[in-house]
């Protein structure tokens, strides 16, 4: 893996399943147990992974050594933390349920077990479900992973039901949302990709032999799909619902470009070509960076329903620059859209089509159609995914790396260097 790929992801911060509807919630079905639970010696807190199992046991060990989900409890009493609270009125972050939606574990009254501690952090059953119907039958040798599902286990090996959970805070949901005014106070921009995320994330599992009989196993390529799919099915979701209006006057900003404001005066980011039909310098603008990643995905493998997906999109930004009703609609057109989609993420991509849809997203860089932050850093990262799909990353990292030095900050990102290097590289894919 290359270093940029994993610097950029640190600064962002199978047969495959159908694409069924997938609920996050399903996670606080049941009792959380708490991570105490899980970190003996004799469970999975080994110091080092252990060969004649079908798992490694030292799953706690990674966890809490080399997991930024570990710290994310204690990040609420960092200096920064401290600072955003204050001008958020807040007393104590670390007590604030709309800190501790995210930073935590974060369940309450009968969903709390014996050894569950909030300060525990974004913990085990954060992401693999309250474990209080499987604790203990999953360590029996009989034990098979249908079996965990069943008991209440979060199937997170499912490409949506993984990016679902994960979106929930990397994204936001109606009920815990990283507004406008929380970034205003300090916290750092949210940005998401499921496969570059899962693959910089402190591997607890191994992808063998074994596991694949158990679990299946995801191709890079459906996974980057599928994490494209719901991040841009994600927002148009939250743009139906009363977070685009949370006061009678102006709009929810982070639904919207944030470096469309946020830049140096002499750093010129609008052109008519990036910027879309209808829409005028100095405007605010919807963002759209996953939807324009989707469109390299339908003019490799959809060319007769490219041209549909280009106006929805167009008619969504456009109509974020006239009423909520206006975008409601258009973001309900569009979602009815890609919901006919769906089937990307469980198709089998040949090789000749993965680098198909590499060759059009550079594309799209060179002619600058992508080059605001937001589409920037996510072509980008996607790119790096299927150039790893298709076991050519080493032959690309030079390329790959001119492309991660453009997008290593917001603030001072320039769009024509961008489209420039994208221009300069485009021939090695």
């Amino acid at each position: 893996m290359s270093n940029a790929r994993t610097a950029f992801a640190v600064l962002a911060l199978c047969a495959c399943s159908a694409f069924a509807p997938a609920d996050e919630s399903a996670v606080n079905d049941y009792k959380h147990m708490g991570v105490a639970s899980c970190s003996s010696s004799v469970c999975h807190g080994k110091i080092t992974p252990q060969k004649d199992r079908n798992v490694a046991l030292n799953e706690y060990t990674i966890w809490t050594r080399d997991d930024r989900h570990s710290q994310a409890y204690n990040r609420l009493k960092s200096p920064l933390a401290l600072q955003i609270g204050a001008k958020l009125a807040l007393a104590n972050p670390s007590n604030a349920k709309i800190c501790l939606d995210c930073h935590a574990d974060a369940v309450s009254g009968p969903k709390v077990g014996p050894k569950f501690r909030l300060t525990d952090g974004v913990g085990c059953e954060a992401c693999h479900g309250g474990a209080e119907k499987w604790i203990e039958s999953h360590a029996q040798p009989t034990a098979t992973h249908k079996d965990n599902i069943a008991r209440g286990m979060y199937p997170t090996e499912r490409p949506l039901q993984r990016a679902t959970l994960c979106l929930s805070c990397h994204l936001g949901t109606r009920d815990k949302f990283a507004t406008h005014v929380i970034m205003g106070a300090g916290h750092p921009r949210l940005s998401f990709e499921l496969e570059t995320f899962t693959a910089n994330q402190p591997a607890h599992y191994v992808v063998d032999a074994d596991y694949v009989t158990r679990k299946g196993k995801i191709d890079g390529m459906n996974l980057w799909v599928t994490g494209q799919i719901e991040n841009a099915e994600r927002l148009l979701t939250l743009l139906q619902s009363s977070l685009l209006m949370p006061s009678g006057m102006i709009p929810e900003l982070s639904f919207y470009d944030c470096f469309g404001c946020h830049h140096a005066t002499d750093n010129i980011r609008w052109s008519r070509l990036r910027a879309g039909p209808g829409i005028n310098p100095g405007t605010l603008r919807l963002q759209k960076q996953n939807l324009l990643t989707l469109q390299a995905v339908a003019e490799a493998v959809d060319p007769d329903g490219l041209a549909d997906l280009v106006a929805g999109t167009d008619n969504l930004i456009r109509a974020g620059q006239t009423d909520p009703a206006s975008v409601r609609a258009a973001a309900q057109r569009l979602l009815e859209r890609l919901r006919s989609d769906e089937k990307w993420s469980t198709r089998v991509y040949a090789p000749v089509e993965i680098a198909k849809v590499r060759k059009i997203l550079v594309r799209l860089a060179a002619e600058d159609r992508a080059s605001d932050f937001g589409a920037a850093e996510q072509i980008v990262m996607g790119v790096d995914s299927l150039s790893h799909s298709l076991s050519d990353f080493d032959r690309r990292r030079a390329p790959l790396d001119a492309l991660y030095d453009k997008v290593k900050s917001g603030a001072n990102f320039n769009a024509t260097q961008f489209a420039d290097t994208a221009r300069r590289v485009q021939g090695e894919f």
